[in-house]
């Protein structure tokens, strides 16, 4: 019997990106289902009625939400090409650093640094620089985050090589530079690059015009459409 895999996402969402580099990583085949978050479907709305968020992984009508749980899902279900290493100790260290990368590095860059002016940006910006010197110790030496091959870390910190570029040109600035993050900047080319990494990216001026409009809606600067 075929198995049922659906993947509930929107065009943008960086952590519903994640989901579909694990399936494609893994070779799983599944149907996707782009959701309008403004207008939310009834499907969306009874799968993840907490949140109302995507990614929802619909698996032969199991119901997963929260892109890190559905990782770790996924992994489990299809063993082959493992996102997270056998050693006890290697997986609490990736499970640290994706949470690492949720909790600390993507909210001091997009509501301290995106969503921020003046002083508050410089302080943003402070705070972002702290915490990519913590991946940057961490990479040192290592292709990617989980050793050789792409592992849960990666797949998790991925936004880092392309999302954050856009943020960077939007304001005008650089927070890893090669001089700084040597090692964090070679990490983004070598996953950015990857095959089913690369040909998964979103549309870059439509991200880029999101974002913009995104800053300012939250910035005041214009009446949010």
């Amino acid at each position: 019997m075929a198995e049922e895999v659906k993947v509930f996402r929107t065009w943008s969402s960086p952590f519903a990106l994640r989901v579909i580099w694990a399936l494609k990583l893994k070779g799983v085949e599944f149907d996707t289902i782009y959701e309008d978050l403004s207008n939310k479907s009834p499907l969306l709305l009874q799968y993840n009625p907490i949140h109302k968020k995507v990614p929802v992984l619909v698996h032969n009508g199991k119901v997963i939400c929260e892109s890190l749980v559905i990782l770790e899902y996924i992994d489990e279900t299809w063993k082959q090409n493992p996102l997270l290493p056998e050693d006890p100790h290697q997986q609490a260290s990736a499970r640290f650093w994706a949470k690492f990368g949720d909790d600390k590095v993507l909210q001091s860059i997009v509501w301290g640094v995106l969503m921020k002016e003046g002083k508050e940006l410089e302080e943003g910006v402070l705070a972002s620089l702290e915490n990519l010197k913590y991946l940057e110790e961490e990479i040192r030496g290592k292709k990617f985050f989980g050793g050789e091959t792409i592992g849960l870390a990666d797949i998790a910190l991925g936004w880092l090589a392309y999302y954050l570029d856009i943020i960077e040109e939007i304001l005008g600035l650089k927070l890893i530079d090669q001089e700084k993050f040597p090692s964090l900047a070679a990490w983004k080319q070598e996953f950015a690059n990857a095959p089913i990494i690369h040909e998964n990216w979103p549309d870059r001026d439509k991200l880029v015009n999101k974002f913009v409009a995104m800053r300012e809606a939250k910035l005041g600067k214009e009446t949010p459409k």
